[in-house]
């Protein structure tokens, strides 16, 4: 009774090795078998750990040497044209495809990458063109199967299913229905089923996460079609379902002609009773009970107590597995020996979580067991501890949510005529220019924070280097020619975490890596009580940055949707609740930076599109608030100062409306490597305030040329008024080293300068005609 599974293992490895050998290869310092092996190594380990736990079935092909969109796209042969031919695929295709440039250095446009569903992992979106070829090439999956067996495991290969796929891509080359495709991929599909089948896989599992979507009516009846065509493949198909609750498709995947049912009872716990009304007896039910997006430990008993009846029902035909993937977990809670005993006993990360997972398939088998019984009670302990701990809630900070009045959440005036008085201050050019906030961020910074945290230099010293660094980078600005300025961040290690560990509420891992993209780790923050700012965080700096210049220098802040949603959230209040705890932190800072004398103040958000619900349904109430909560961090402000945020790979469309609601005077969003197509979205709508469309990807080591730049702001420019337009990057650029970030930054001055002057010579031929008729008369 009760088989314990797993959906998905962090691929990164417990110290980032995948990361660290992703990055030697790309630089040249190992070869490609170097690589390659580290990549063994880990699906090793980690299989073998799942196994240990207790696990009966591990996930293969979890592991992608950037992302697992990206893999399945070189499987099922989906290379666009550019980087070659899918049948000469190679991994030097597949890392041309996610950063656009190759280890020889030839560079062409990455594919377009934006949040997995609502994430903060970001997937590399498939390319799709009218008339698309498919075929079996890329073979990673089969080699792992067979690695995996040969180590003695008992292996559940993991596939993106094929309407989930077609969802999550692009047309290109103009506008058709998807869903044509299908004819062409689906003999794909069984292609790879088939061969999985003759490896000797028993189970296969299909990843249906679109089912939690609202989705159309050509694509339900979609479902029905595929799978029924997919069910003559000879093994068995556990069809996948995360991030949400079936709610209207849930009749529709309990009838698909597979052999099992993943539903998801952490995110949408009330659909179980609807599954076990509508899902056939004969099918294997997998719930997923422990949660694998947080790092909280799992409520075990209060699992149990909710499936006696599944139990009754299924036998040993119901399976316990973690909600999701647990890509979106650190790796070992183990590692973390610098957390306060208490706090570390709340915590499990993904290994800690498959060990749950197990302990509950036991549970569900033996209750009566000793070491079930001795897990149970301590977990019932440990979760009684946690609620009724002194550190959580903070009555200060009850107290200054209720007084909050509407008012607090409103500028003075309308952008019309703020952006009036800021320009009479700030004076600055047609098409200003300016970055998002970080500059390269070197060893030698990265060894002085590292320094300062272990107490091995003064604090005095600390803040001359920085300073040191923060005028390096108001010099380089200055000489490149921009117009406005930051300071460069040299100080923050992460935009979350710069801030969370100056607010109280909030608590840090040393080893909690989680993978946001190809090599690019986060660590997220955890947020186990109410929020405050006890004291100013970043006016010390932006004070110095702006002595040194007479240009504006913005202070820069991260915004309170942001520092929700890459945090690890508590679960016993509200997202809203600790939006706003946040909200009235940032407020502070807002209110002194002011105060400082700093006359723009950028608070970036962009994890704005993404805590946006899946469900249409539950949309406007999360937009409103999140609206709310960003003018509530910024409407303190005086109509001279003026706010900035910023907005990366996200779609636009449907949320325009809460992005002006948000009532900032200049929002700067990613465009470049959808070639300003993400643009499109404020044509229609006529967004009020100014933009700046990033010109250049500061994901790719790619140098931007002149006229690129300048034939993408003229196309920006078709779209938003010129005299709204700002010219920036699409991020910001402490990934970048130094000679690629001036030479990119040099070509976006050189390509506004260009553009001003077409600007100045189309105002004298407009202006010269009525100067001869004066002259005439």
């Amino acid at each position: 009774m009760a088989l314990a599974h797993n959906l998905g293992f962090p691929r990164i490895g417990r110290d980032r090795e995948l990361k660290k050998a992703l990055e030697a290869f790309w630089s040249g310092k190992i070869e490609q078998e170097s690589l390659l092996q580290t990549g063994r190594e880990l699906r090793a380990a980690h299989w073998q750990l799942q196994r240990d736990a207790g696990l009966e079935l591990v996930p293969v092909g979890d592991f992608a040497w950037y992302d697992q969109v990206l893999t399945h796209s070189l499987m099922v042969g989906a290379v666009p044209e550019r980087f070659g031919a899918p049948e000469s695929a190679d991994l030097d295709t597949l890392f041309r495809m996610a950063r656009g440039v190759s280890r020889n250095g030839a560079q062409t446009f990455a594919c377009e990458m934006t949040k997995w569903f609502d994430t903060n992992y970001h997937y590399l979106v498939p390319e799709f063109t009218r008339g698309q070829a498919f075929s079996l090439q890329w073979t990673q999956l089969f080699e792992e199967v067979d690695e995996a067996i040969a180590l003695g495991h008992r292996v559940k290969p993991v596939v993106l299913g094929p309407l989930s796929y077609l969802w999550l891509g692009k047309t290109k080359g103009g506008e058709f229905d998807k869903l044509e495709l299908l004819e062409a991929l689906l003999p794909v599909y069984v292609e790879i089923f088939n061969r999985l089948a003759a490896q000797g896989v028993e189970w296969v599992q299909i990843d249906e996460p679109a089912l939690v979507l609202d989705l159309p009516p050509d694509w339900k009846a979609a479902y029905e079609s595929v799978y029924n065509r997919l069910q003559y493949a000879p093994l068995k198909k556990l069809l996948t379902t995360y991030f949400g609750g079936l709610e209207d498709n849930l009749g529709l995947a309990c009838g698909l002609p597979v052999d099992g049912l993943h539903v998801d009872l952490v995110r949408a716990p009330e659909q179980l009773l609807a599954v076990i009304d509508r899902l056939p007896t004969y099918k294997v039910l997998s719930v997923g009970v422990v949660n694998g997006r947080n790092i909280w430990r799992c409520d075990l008993n209060a699992v149990l107590d909710r499936l006696p009846e599944a139990v009754a029902r299924w036998g040993d035909r119901l399976w316990v597995a973690p909600s999701c993937s647990l890509l979106h977990c650190p790796v070992d809670l183990q590692r973390e020996d610098r957390l306060d005993s208490e706090l570390r006993d709340w915590l499990a990360f993904a290994t800690q979580k498959v060990a749950e997972v197990a302990l509950l398939a036991k549970a569900l088998k033996d209750p009566d067991a000793p070491e079930v019984r001795a897990a149970l009670a301590g977990s019932d302990a440990l979760q009684r501890a946690r609620r009724t701990s002194s550190r959580i809630h903070d009555p200060a900070v009850a107290s200054r949510l209720a007084g909050i009045e509407p008012e607090n959440s409103q500028r003075s005036t309308p952008y019309a005529e703020r952006a009036r008085v800021q320009q009479d201050r700030l004076g600055l050019p047609a098409w200003p220019t300016t970055t998002i906030g970080s500059f390269p961020q070197t060893r030698e910074i990265r060894a002085s924070r590292q320094a300062f945290r272990l107490g091995e230099i003064e604090p005095e010293d600390y803040t001359e280097q920085m300073r040191a660094e923060i005028a390096r980078v108001i010099h380089e600005q200055e000489a490149l020619g921009l117009d406005v300025l930051v300071h460069g961040e040299a100080e923050r290690n992460d935009m979350v975490e710069y801030f969370g560990e100056q607010l109280a509420g909030y608590a840090f891992s040393r080893f909690g890596w989680v993978q946001s993209y190809g090599s690019r780790c986060v660590k997220p923050p955890i947020i186990y009580g109410d929020i405050s700012r006890p004291a100013p965080m970043t006016v010390q700096w932006a004070r110095y940055a702006q002595s040194l210049t007479d240009r504006p220098v913005k202070g820069m802040l991260t915004g309170p949707v942001t520092m929700l949603m890459w945090s690890f959230p508590r679960e016993d209040i509200s997202r809203e609740l600790s939006a706003r705890q946040l909200a009235l932190a940032i407020r502070d800072e807002v209110a002194d930076l002011q105060a400082a004398g700093i006359a723009i103040i950028q608070i970036d958000e962009p994890a704005f599109r993404e805590g946006l619900p899946l469900r249409l349904a539950e949309q406007r109430h999360y937009l409103d608030w999140a609206a709310e909560v960003f003018r509530l961090s910024a409407s303190c402000v005086e109509d001279t100062t003026q706010i900035h945020t910023h907005m990366c790979y996200s779609e636009f469309n449907g949320i325009l409306d809460s992005i002006a609601d948000m009532d900032a005077d200049v929002i700067t969003i990613e465009t470049s490597r959808s070639d300003m197509e993400l643009l499109e979205a404020f044509s229609g709508f006529a967004y009020p305030n100014a933009i700046g469309p990033g010109v250049y990807d500061i994901h790719s080591p790619r140098i931007p040329e002149v006229a690129e730049i300048v034939r993408l702001l003229r196309k920006a420019a078709r779209v938003v008024p010129a005299e709204r337009l700002w010219v920036n990057p699409d991020c910001g650029l402490k990934t970048r080293g130094w000679p690629e970030t001036r030479a990119a930054l040099a070509a976006m001055v050189e390509a506004t300068r260009l553009l001003r002057e077409d600007q100045a010579h189309d105002l004298l031929s407009q202006s010269a005609p009525k100067q001869v008729a004066q002259s005439a008369g």
